[in-house]
């Protein structure tokens, strides 16, 4: 795939202010998309690349990071960020020894990809395939608008990208983004190139993108885990583990242990516990692309 030695970063320190209430609970990076963790989404995909342990991933915390550390386990090197996020290239540079002169896959813990042509894992293996360890490369999509500002020869980013050592080893270890830092710099010097992806992305940053990326993973259809009750109705929904549907549920999800009483109707909706409903409004189509940029981080944009 490449001569480079990779080591792979999953970015997991924010807060994902945008889901609010859903994030009070639990890190964005541990919100259910199709009864999976984003996080071990993450986690499986790179899996797929030959990448797992401790020492070829590491993981960095900070909002809730005791839940993230705790969910993580021996899955990966731990990175904690206890001030606060440093944001993408804080968090990379936090890890420069770990790192140790090899390229870095960086993965936002909150990209839900899916190509129904290639598991995780392969889906994105063309962003190794023949690097050269010197260049910078996105993974990324045609824009609606190429020329918008966020984009990068056209294209919208989409969760990953592959960075050389000479462009981390310098990265203060402060609050800044990769954009600024790393893209931007490279993008300049005629050495980043956006590898496309084929399949569908969003970045959950949203209500209504994690509400349109959980029905993708249902997959039109409604997703029930086997540990679930159900005696009322479910039209295209994700019902997680332990929750109990006596009503009505579409177009929402319904998280672990969540209650929908017999009185209620649950529609373009989050239900969380037994009375929290975050609205997200009507979802996107599945297998639309979530034109967001580089999730969770709106300081990002150029």
């Amino acid at each position: 795939m490449t001569a480079v030695e990779v080591c792979a970063v999953v970015l997991a320190a924010g807060e994902g202010s945008r889901l609010r209430p859903l994030t009070e609970r639990v890190p964005k990076a541990l919100c259910p998309v199709g009864n999976v963790p984003l996080l071990d989404r993450v986690l499986t995909r790179l899996a797929g690349l030959g990448l797992t342990g401790t020492r070829r991933v590491a993981v960095n915390a900070s909002y809730l990071a005791g839940q993230v550390i705790a969910h993580v386990g021996d899955r990966a090197h731990r990175s904690v960020e206890p001030d606060g996020p440093l944001g993408t290239a804080g968090g990379v540079a936090k890890l420069h020894d770990w790192i140790g002169g090899r390229g870095v896959l960086v993965g936002n813990a909150d990209a839900y990809l899916a190509d129904p042509r290639r598991p995780p894992g392969p889906d994105i293996a063309a962003l190794l395939h023949g690097w050269d360890g010197e260049t910078v490369r996105l993974l990324g999509q045609p824009a609606a608008d190429p020329t918008a500002p966020g984009t990068f020869d056209g294209h919208v980013f989409t969760g990953f990208s592959l960075l050389p050592w000479r462009r981390v080893r310098d990265l203060p270890v402060e609050f800044g983004d990769l954009v600024r830092t790393v893209w931007r710099p490279a993008e300049a010097a005629g050495e980043l190139t956006v590898v496309p992806y084929p399949g569908t992305f969003y970045d959950t940053g949203t209500p209504v993108d994690y509400l349109t990326a959980n029905l993708h993973a249902a997959g039109g259809g409604t997703l029930v885990d086997p540990t679930a009750l159900v005696t009322g109705l479910c039209r295209s929904a994700v019902i997680g583990a332990g929750a109990r549907v006596h009503g009505a549920v579409t177009n929402a999800v319904v998280w672990p242990q969540a209650t929908v009483r017999p009185d209620e109707h649950v529609r373009n909706a989050i239900r969380v516990g037994d009375e929290l409903t975050v609205g997200a409004g009507e979802p996107l189509l599945p297998g639309a692309s979530s034109m967001s940029g580089e999730a969770d981080e709106r300081s990002e944009l150029p």
